[in-house]
């Protein structure tokens, strides 16, 4: 346990000196402008063509759970299906940030039209990702996957603080589905300006769950509704979680407090890039290749991997590469649950009384 004690503390002392390295070195601006310039270009024929792709795939995965015959091929048919679904959200994902199209309305429609099936509010989503973006890594402003205070934990119920170590822990599968619930419906948790917006997608979604489910219901009945809804969106939110918590999550790089927040650190170094199995990578858009794309949002999802290779040919002594795996996943869960004073996490088991 000390010697653990000591590697973590040497590594941290070594993170600290390379993000003052690269804060004495540059700005956000100045790795942006080390990304080529086509990796900003909207190429209409490419966005199209993706779509259209993913769409073929998501009707033949539901294509084969409808014609199937065999029940133990079920699992598969979900995992395919639900995974193809989740690149519906990166398409609408680029929508979110205007990279799908130069035409806001399009990214709009498509935007709506694509996060429907997953029952998310476009513009709801739309707004909160954004602010992550803005604040990604800041302990009072981030909103995707911030650690409690030590404190903080300690100061809830038991109850609470169990359910907050089940979502944070080994059930992280599930947490986006209460994100999504809680953070992208409720208009009184966006400016006054925005609330329209907010109330428009919501509707959006209101409407489509009316049609679904008893169209769903009316077609098989209770098992229609598990069969090609429940369980390839659990899927898909199985993926969602797992690529947002990764993302950002590891156990030497902290969040950051307000007054030593810093873009570039925020968005080159406390950014992941994860490698995923070849067929995940390729049908959820290259979604794992993340730093291009909290470097710069308007990077389109088909040009990460070229802008991902020029930010390693100037920046690679401050990236964070790993490459998926059940032991990654562990150390996470098993460690990263809340923040000690120094941003850096720690295990919600190391704070509670003996």
């Amino acid at each position: 346990m000390v010697q653990r004690q000591k590697v973590e503390e040497t590594s941290r002392i070594l993170d600290q000196q390379r993000i003052a390295s690269l804060e004495q070195k540059a700005t956000l601006n100045d790795v942006i402008k080390t990304i080529p310039k086509e990796c900003f270009e909207v190429d209409s024929t490419k966005a199209w063509v993706g779509l259209v792709v993913n769409v073929l795939l998501v009707a033949a995965g539901y294509a084969a759970l409808a014609l199937n015959p065999w029940w133990w091929l079920l699992p598969a048919l979900w995992l395919f299906t639900g995974t193809a679904l989740t690149g519906f959200f990166v398409i609408a994902h680029d929508c979110g940030h205007r990279s799908f199209s130069k035409s806001r309305r399009v990214n709009d429609i498509v935007g709506h039209l694509f996060l429907l099936p997953l029952l998310y509010p476009f513009h709801g989503w739309r707004i909160k990702h954004n602010q992550h973006h803005a604040f990604t890594n800041q302990i009072e402003m981030d909103n995707a996957w911030r650690p409690l205070s030590i404190e903080k934990f300690q100061s809830l119920g038991r109850g609470t603080q169990v359910a907050y170590q089940f979502a944070r822990g080994y059930g992280w599968w599930i947490a986006s589905v209460f994100h999504q619930l809680n953070l992208h419906f409720k208009p009184s948790l966006f400016k006054e300006k925005d609330r329209p917006d907010i109330r428009l997608s919501a509707g959006v979604v209101l409407a489509f769950v009316a049609v679904l489910f008893p169209a769903l219901l009316w077609i098989g009945g209770p098992w229609a509704v598990v069969k090609y809804w429940l369980l390839p969106w659990l899927v898909y939110h199985f993926w969602m979680s797992t690529f947002t918590l990764v993302h950002h999550t590891h156990p030497d790089i902290p969040f950051y407090r307000a007054a030593i927040w810093t873009p570039v650190t925020a968005q080159l170094f406390s950014t992941i890039h994860c490698v995923y199995p070849a067929w995940v990578e390729f049908l959820c858009h290259d979604i794992n290749v993340h730093i291009p794309h909290h470097v710069s949002t308007a990077i389109p999802s088909y040009n990460l991997r070229k802008a991902h290779a020029a930010l390693k040919q100037h920046w690679a002594d401050y990236m964070h590469e790993t490459e998926f795996s059940w032991s990654l996943m562990r150390s996470i869960v098993s460690e990263c649950h809340l923040h000690d004073d120094t941003g850096y996490y720690r295990a919600c088991q190391d704070v509670l009384p003996k």
